[in-house]
């Protein structure tokens, strides 16, 4: 019982990968960018993290549905799949909202022309 969240964000993260092939927003276009963003993203939310534990903002809970694996005092295992997980879901909806508004923009220029 202890696995069902990493198991959620795994199948949520996988996921979000299909969709991404599927759309070809970042990950299967350039890959090593979308590696180096999210890694970014993460690891400044993970010291973010850490600056929340050292002022005792931040804890972690007994949950049931938890591994119990801390990768650094009162931060786990968890949250740096929850924390790559919001990264590339984010990551994903910027790079659609951009290229809709490309192509609205583009659509528009076209319409312009041919009027």
């Amino acid at each position: 019982m202890g696995f069902i969240y990493l198991a959620t964000l795994i199948v949520s993260l996988a996921g979000l990968v299909a969709l991404d092939r599927r759309l070809g927003l970042a990950l299967f276009v350039q890959p090593l960018r979308t590696a180096v963003t999210v890694g970014a993203s993460v690891a400044f939310l993970l010291c973010w993290d850490a600056v929340g534990v050292a002022r005792g903002i931040f804890f972690v809970g007994d949950g049931p549905y938890q591994t119990g694996v801390l990768i650094a005092p009162e931060i786990p295992l968890e949250e740096v799949l929850f924390l790559t997980l919001l990264a590339y879901q984010t990551l994903l909806l910027w790079r659609w909202f951009s290229r809709r508004h490309e192509d609205g923009a583009r659509g528009a220029v076209d319409r312009e022309v041919t009027a």
